[in-house]
């Protein structure tokens, strides 16, 4: 039986928080602990090892989710169907634990040391599962696990990570932490599947449509990791410890609409299969009424504070965060509006030539970008580029879809709530010339921010649409 999506965004959710409120414990200490420099040789390095691991798990993510989707009412098909696309990734997946080795042996010096931790990343994508139990929607099973792996995570830090000379404890204590996620799922795995014997023919069946979903996924690393490889190469290390805390700082509210695309996936992949056009455009709808108000309210309120809130945060040596975090804010709308696009619509439908155009696109274009900018503007270039691929991108999907979809509805969506934002920002602004300069100045700040947003947003969606404001409170109560 499906599980209740409200339930599930919850679950979600609860982790997305849990992913907000961690980093804002960790990323103060270790700012003033590892410094700009250490935390831009870790961010390359793990950037290097993401690459190998998302060659290792090629498109399954989306395709083993979509297709365990389809076929968990029937638990023979969905056995064959797991094994099958599993073996793809085992091959795959030890192929890259060999070949970063041989990367890993040509570096040297604290590179070395730290890449040679991390090649237990690249053997976390062997054994990574989540997929599977994404697509049965058993979103409490992986939260409650990822709380408590995070939750020990963030106290060996505290306990072991005191000066620069630990980069290599934190490196261990990250990536054990990510096997470990890995590794725990597998008992559960026979609850949900047999032991059924696949044939070679099968299992090949499968790698087309994983490669042709792994070209999107290998495209959006570029705008998304492949900043700071390019920014370690193109500029020094320093920089890219500034980007890394900047966009560091955008993840944390992005996971909250993550987490609303990570559970509609499965539940838009089933609706599709059962041809519920109508329900299913409904869900589309109150996702981007959802992600429109989310998503300009953090976009105004994080740009709004980032002046008092980012020195305070990182400490002082990461002041030069501050233009850098008000001017990749606005991705948070970009970002938003394509994952509902995306999640709910393109990969439930099997659209996936528009998806896979949108995101090369915008990958050649975040690679462009980068050249141009990285050199003369360092970390502000990379942020500069970031921006543009998520903006191409979110606008080629909703050309994409524009025949399906009421996209005109959507972006009329966006037009009250930014007006609000403005109205928001003006009013943090304020506060900000008479509030304390410290963290009790940014709490008045944020709480201010908030009671304005949300009290001109309801009055916005009361007066125009009372029904929905209605629907949307039972909604919240229940």
């Amino acid at each position: 039986m499906p599980k209740s999506l409200k339930s599930n965004y919850l679950y979600n959710s609860l982790f997305q928080v849990l992913n907000i409120i961690l980093p804002l414990l960790t990323a103060p200490y270790l700012s003033r602990v590892l410094g700009p420099e250490k935390i831009g040789t870790y961010a390359f390095s793990y950037s290097i090892s993401y690459y190998f691991m998302l060659i290792a798990m090629l498109g399954i993510n989306n395709y083993g989710n979509r297709s365990c989707a389809m076929a968990r009412d029937d638990k023979n098909e969905l056995s064959k169907t797991f094994w099958e696309i599993y073996t793809c990734q085992l091959f795959t997946g030890l192929l890259c634990c060999v070949c970063y080795f041989v990367w890993m042996v040509s570096l040297s010096g604290e590179m070395r040391v730290v890449s040679s931790i991390m090649i237990l990343n690249v053997i976390s994508a062997v054994i990574d599962i989540n997929w599977f139990f994404f697509g049965m929607e058993e979103f409490k099973l992986t939260t409650m696990r990822n709380i408590f792996i995070k939750i020990c995570t963030v106290g060996l830090i505290f306990i072991f990570v005191k000066s620069e000379a630990d980069l290599g404890k934190y490196t261990l204590i990250m990536s054990v932490g990510i096997i470990v996620t890995q590794v725990v799922m597998w008992p559960f795995l026979p609850a949900h599947i047999n032991k059924v014997k696949i044939y070679k023919r099968d299992t090949i069946k499968h790698i087309k449509q994983i490669v042709v979903l792994f070209i999107p996924v290998i495209a959006v690393s570029i705008y998304k990791v492949m900043d700071k490889v390019m920014l370690g190469y193109l500029s020094n290390m320093v920089q890219t410890g500034y980007y890394e805390n900047t966009e560091k700082l955008i993840n944390m509210p992005l996971g909250l609409i993550n987490a609303l695309g990570i559970v509609m996936l499965p539940r838009m992949s089933s609706m599709a299969g059962d041809k519920d056009r109508s329900e299913a455009n409904h869900l589309i709808d109150m996702s981007m009424l959802f992600v429109s108000f989310l998503s300009i309210a953090m976009t105004f309120g994080l740009a709004s504070i980032a002046p008092e809130f980012v020195p305070l945060f990182f400490g002082e040596n990461f002041r030069a965060c501050v233009p850098l975090v008000i001017t990749i804010a606005p991705t948070m709308i970009f970002f938003s509006y394509a994952n509902v696009i995306r999640t709910q619509y393109l990969l439930p439908n099997k659209k996936d030539k528009s998806y896979i155009i949108s995101v090369l696109i915008g990958a050649i274009v975040n690679l462009a970008a980068n050249t141009i900018f990285i050199p003369k503007y360092e970390a502000l270039g990379a942020v500069i580029g970031t921006l543009i691929a998520e903006a191409t991108v979110c606008v080629l999907q909703m050309y994409f879809v524009r025949q399906d979809l009421n996209i005109k509805k959507y972006c009329v969506y966006g037009v009250p709530f930014i007006i609000v934002g403005v109205l928001m920002s003006v009013a943090i602004r304020r506060i900000s010339v008479c509030a304390p300069e410290n963290m009790i100045g940014v709490i008045i700040e944020i709480c201010v921010g908030i009671a304005v947003y949300c009290f001109l947003s309801g009055a916005y969606i009361f007066f125009s649409n009372k029904a929905l404001f209605l629907s949307l409170m039972r909604k919240i109560m229940h």
